[in-house]
């Protein structure tokens, strides 16, 4: 199971530093474009779709290291005023229902992928770029995002992980 843990944390830092190359790319191809545009009054053919997808690709396949790293939006209060047992049956009820969401919406991207591969979808722009390609980030994104739910819910079940980054001794009766 530790082997498990691990190997999956690690696949959610890579996952954080694609996501990372990708904005660091989608930055540059912004100033080519502006380059391109006003200084050398040239027009921009794919620069705007890239930097779209690459930016919604970088979101998504960056999920699973925000959520290793517990940078989702977090609301602490409620875990605050929890004992230690009750913030872990909080913790992993929500990890639940995280993994419930996204196993669904990892199924449906794939189906959408799938589509857009088969029909041979392009956009509607001039560059004509097949749709397939940035419709992969969700099934991959939001898949490996599942993973790390897994591995969330296996690291509380078996103490190795304190839920809600709170210290242990951080509680309403406690303070």
């Amino acid at each position: 199971m530790n082997f498990f843990i691990d190997l999956v944390r690690q696949l959610s830092r890579v996952c954080g530093v694609f996501a990372s190359v990708l904005i660091a790319s989608a930055i540059v191809v912004v100033c080519q474009m502006v380059v391109l545009r006003y200084f050398l009054q040239e027009s921009t053919v794919w620069q705007t779709d890239y930097v779209t997808y690459a930016l919604v690709a970088a979101t998504l396949i960056g999920s699973p290291y925000v959520l290793l790293i517990k940078g989702h939006v977090n609301v602490d209060l409620l875990p605050h005023y929890l004992s230690l047992p009750a913030r872990k049956i909080l913790a992993f009820v929500a990890s639940i229902c995280g993994l419930i969401f996204t196993v669904l919406l990892t199924w449906k991207g794939y189906e959408l992928f799938a589509e857009a591969l088969e029909g041979g979808w392009v956009t509607d722009t001039i560059w004509e770029l097949p749709l397939w390609i940035p419709y992969l980030s969700l099934p991959v994104g939001i898949g490996l995002l599942s993973l790390q739910y897994v591995a969330d819910i296996l690291a509380l079940l078996s103490g190795r992980e304190m839920p809600f980054v709170m210290d242990s001794h951080s509680s309403f009766e406690g303070e």
